[in-house]
């Protein structure tokens, strides 16, 4: 999510994400910045409300033109997600949990 010179900053619940452009990311770490359409540097993980809001998530994720890797599924009964990558080539990963499903151990 690159703006020219800007920054762009992502609110989510109590945890703001700052996405620099590469000058700015590699003056601030002293590293080059990773080439993201050949591998990947890291993947955030977000949860979600429900599994609705992951499927609404992620048509937004493809009306703006992120690449979906991981297309919205259950995962062992008990969770809901799906994974993308933004524009710049960060991954993603939308996560609904129900927890009253969760297997006790």
């Amino acid at each position: 999510m690159s703006f020219g010179n800007e920054r762009a900053k992502l609110d989510i619940g109590q945890t703001t994400i700052l996405l620099f452009p590469d000058a700015a990311f590699e003056q601030f770490t002293g590293s080059k910045t990773a080439d993201t359409s050949h591998s990947a540097e890291v993947i955030f993980s977000v949860g979600a409300k429900s599994r609705e809001e992951v499927d609404a998530l992620i048509q937004k994720v493809e009306l703006a033109g992120g690449c979906i890797f991981g297309k919205p599924s259950e995962i062992d009964g008990w969770m809901y997600g799906a994974g993308f990558a933004d524009l710049d080539g960060h991954r993603w990963n939308l996560l609904y949990m129900d927890e009253s499903k969760q297997p006790k151990r």
